[in-house]
This record gives C-alpha cells, sequence and structure tokens, in this order.
C-alpha cells in the first residue's frame, strides 16, 4: 500500500458500471491494448484504452459490462482520447477485468 486516503477522498471518485459496445485493436499503443467504447447509460458514450489483450479477444468483451472511473480528466494515448479508466485486477502481465455479477443498469455507481 502506498499510501492512505480518507473516506472524504475515497468519495471524490465515481465508479460506474457501464457495458462496452465497440473494441478496436490499437496497435499504437506502447504495450498492447484495446480501444473499447463504452455505453454508461444516462453519463452517456464514452472511450478508453486498456491493456487487456493477454486474456480477452475482441469479440468476448462485446456487451459486457465493466466497471470504471468516470470522472478523470482525459488523457491522450498515442492518437486516442481515453475518457475512462477501466478497472482490473492485476495479476503479473494479466489484467482481469473488474465487473458486477449480475447485469445492471449501465451507468450505476459502484460504492
Amino acid at each position: 500500500m502506498d499510501s492512505m486516503i480518507t473516506f472524504e477522498d475515497f468519495t471524490k471518485i465515481d465508479l460506474r458500471v457501464g457495458t462496452i459496445i465497440e473494441v478496436n485493436d490499437f496497435p499504437e499503443a506502447k504495450k498492447p491494448a484495446f480501444q473499447l467504447t463504452i455505453d454508461f447509460g444516462d453519463l452517456g458514450i464514452k472511450k478508453s484504452s486498456a491493456q487487456i489483450t493477454t486474456l480477452y479477444k475482441k469479440e468476448d468483451l462485446l456487451q459486457r459490462q465493466i466497471v470504471a472511473v468516470v470522472n478523470f480528466p482525459k488523457k491522450q494515448i498515442a492518437k486516442f482520447m481515453s475518457e475512462c479508466l477501466v478497472l482490473g485486477a492485476v495479476n503479473g502481465k494479466d489484467v482481469m477485468l473488474l465487473n458486477p455479477e449480475n447485469k445492471v443498469v449501465n451507468g450505476s455507481v459502484v460504492s
């Protein structure tokens, strides 16, 4: 653990559930990644780059629900603008996506 945060710090993080609606290769990325387009319901559609190519195929990601931080500033990655941070558990070089156990409404708050 690098540093402690307060509960107030945690409440600033906007974690939401979204559904992946488009997946594209991202050959310009420094490390293998996909470009994801994610539907967050009332929050709209957001894009993200995710280094999840070792465990997932593009076709397996479509319509999959994920958890993401949606209130980070946009970040330029090569020629791609990432608008949210998709969350996953890191195990060596593999990243396993975090997702709800059952389907929920897109944009649902994670607390």
